[in-house]
């Protein structure tokens, strides 16, 4: 009887476990929906400049937080890295592979997997033909 309970106990917490880890990773797929959003939406902020919007973007960002996604933004002059950024373009100038602009900002789930890798022009030599 012992053993049949302590079974069942193992069963549940294991379910419950199975639960959360489902539960976290189906929202995913909703979130990667909604970036292009805020994509359009920080877009419209460099040329309108408003205030409201600016507001809104914040609270967006903050669901995102809250949801478990962080911004992969990197800065001018960091070392790329591969895992987190895609490089669109080579640019002349500036130390090899240093980030030379940050074109889209990326996403990775806390101690998960990148949602978006962060897009970037990377400092570096294209080869001649």
């Amino acid at each position: 009887m012992a053993r049949a309970l302590a079974d069942y106990d193992n069963l549940r917490k294991r379910s419950e476990a199975e639960k959360e880890v489902w539960t976290k990773f189906s929202a995913m797929g909703v979130l990667v929906k909604l970036l292009p959003v805020l994509d359009t939406m920080e877009a419209a902020l460099k040329h309108l400049q408003d205030q409201g919007l600016y507001l809104a973007i914040n609270d967006f960002k903050k669901v995102l937080a809250d949801e478990g996604l962080t911004e992969i933004s990197p800065k001018k002059g960091e070392p790329f890295d591969h895992e987190l950024e895609e490089a669109i373009e080579l640019v002349p100038g500036g130390k090899k592979n240093q980030i030379a602009e940050t074109l889209l900002t990326g996403w990775r789930y806390v101690g998960g997997p990148v949602v978006r890798h962060a897009k970037v022009k990377v400092y570096g030599t294209v080869a001649k033909k």
